[in-house]
């Protein structure tokens, strides 16, 4: 029982990482770049990767 406490009361963190990687995500596709490899980069990074995702430009796409 006291081991699903400690779970419990961790539970608000990694909703709140997972959200923090999910709106990375979409935040990285907005500026053409790959959501997926964003995605997995905020798990470790968080608020790290946010901050770099802000200060990159928007890529290009393209043209042939």
């Amino acid at each position: 029982m006291q081991q699903l406490s400690r779970f419990a009361d961790g539970a608000p963190w990694f909703v709140g990482w997972g959200t923090l990687a999910l709106i990375n995500a979409a935040l990285a596709q907005g500026k053409n770049r790959s959501g997926l490899i964003w995605f997995l980069l905020s798990l470790p990074l968080g608020p790290v990767a946010t901050l770099l995702l802000v200060l990159l430009p928007k890529v290009r796409s393209k043209m042939f």
